[in-house]
């Protein structure tokens, strides 16, 4: 039996969730599929950072922007979302200060409120700080957990009309005179999407999901490792204060830390090695830092892969520079009802919906304006009610794991 729709957006991640439920408040019919739970992909198999834009802002400054602009944003809409805990940037004694000096300089010229303080004014604030900090500098990164923040996107845009169909993988696709006709969905909805317009949020997948539609979206997907282990009392998000490396981010929960992490190419994202090496030296890494947790009990271990664009990561040669977000259109590869949304960062989700959302409302004459930067998700203040929609939706993930639900 087929199903017709204006749109149907493929992953259920949160740039997915967030398009899904962008569209459904202009008012569009929007169906969303996604192969697994909700957030299976890299939304909730992230370190779950929300980015004030200080790691970027030396290095890209729109990307930077983006971040703080949109980090206030979802400060004001995803309530128990986020946890409010700040963020401190430090320098240890073999990191280059002329480093420090520049992010510190690039978050002043973009508006990124920063707070610079010496080595002892570090450590009252953080007790177990490494003695070989110098200085650091407060910065507003706060905590994400993104199962609750899917879950509640997609609750949002299943309240004002939208399907979101978990399970349910896409199969196939025709496409006619130039579109996309039909969808075959398989799992738990083995029926036919007829649409008129078609979105690929599917992460890492996005190129699996491009060919199927006859057209190329070329990835560079990486995998990070992230270790959960036994820590309380931490208040900040710990950033080492020099370029991008493996072991840089130290993410406070309540009763334990997540540390992240590497980078390390994949060709496929769902078959990948695991290696014990990148643990190892996630944590030897992040000790540095919080010297505490080289012997603390390890909790749980995961890996997440990053949807990377390749033509982009090519022009700007690899880690350490910000990861935009590039909307696709495939008019010109003979497909003209059907965008793909690729790269772009957990931080930025929200932004990266509205883009594609105002395309697709372009494309159907929909004159409506995106309402999602004002609008509180449904739950935000209640967490039993966001928890809830996490189990609707299937949507756990291990980043917050001990966190949603307690």
């Amino acid at each position: 039996m087929a199903h017709s729709t204006s749109v149907l957006v493929i992953g259920g991640g949160a740039t997915g969730t967030g398009i899904a439920r962008d569209l459904a408040l202009r008012g569009v019919d929007v169906t969303l599929a996604e192969r697994g739970g909700l957030s299976a992909g890299a939304s909730g198999r992230s370190h779950g950072l929300l980015h004030s834009g200080a790691r970027y802002a030396e290095s890209d400054a729109a990307g930077a922007r983006e971040c703080i602009e949109e980090n206030r944003i979802l400060r004001g809409i995803a309530g128990e979302c986020v946890r409010e805990t700040r963020g401190l940037f430090v320098q240890l004694t073999d990191d280059d200060p002329a480093y420090f000096d520049a992010k510190r300089d690039a978050c002043e010229e973009l508006g990124i409120p920063v707070d610079v303080i010496d080595g002892d004014i570090a450590r009252d604030a953080v007790p177990e700080l490494s003695a070989d900090v110098e200085r650091a500098m407060w910065v507003p990164d706060a905590v994400v957990l993104p199962s609750r923040l899917v879950a509640a996107n997609a609750a949002d845009a299943r309240d004002h009309g939208g399907d979101i169909l978990t399970h349910a993988p896409v199969n196939s696709m025709t496409v006619e005179d130039g579109r996309i006709t039909s969808v075959s969905l398989g799992g738990e909805f083995s029926e036919t999407i007829e649409p008129t317009v078609v979105v690929n949020a599917a992460g890492a997948h996005a190129g699996e999901v491009a060919e199927l539609a006859g057209v190329s979206v070329e990835m560079r997907p990486t995998r990070g490792v992230m270790v959960a282990v036994e820590h309380g009392g931490l208040g900040p998000v710990l950033n080492r204060c020099r370029e991008p490396a493996d072991g840089d981010i130290v993410v406070p929960h309540e009763d334990e830390v997540v540390l992240g992490t590497t980078s390390v190419p994949v060709s496929d994202p769902d078959e990948f090695s695991r290696e014990e090496w990148e643990v190892e030296q996630t944590i030897q890494e992040c000790a540095t830092m919080l010297p505490s947790v080289s012997d603390a009990p390890q909790l749980r271990s995961w890996w997440g892969v990053r949807p990377l664009y390749e033509p982009d990561e090519a022009a700007r040669g690899g880690r350490g520079i910000s990861r935009g977000f590039f909307r696709v259109e495939h008019a010109d590869d003979g497909v003209e009802n059907f965008v793909s949304i690729v790269g772009g960062k957990l931080t930025t989700y929200r932004r990266m919906a509205e883009s594609v959302a105002d395309l697709v409302c372009e494309r159907l004459g929909v004159d409506e304006s995106s309402s999602t930067a004002e609008r509180e998700l449904p739950g935000a203040s209640e967490p039993a009610e966001l928890d809830a929609f996490v189990r609707e939706f299937d949507g756990q993930g291990p980043t917050d794991t001990d966190l949603v639900g307690r």
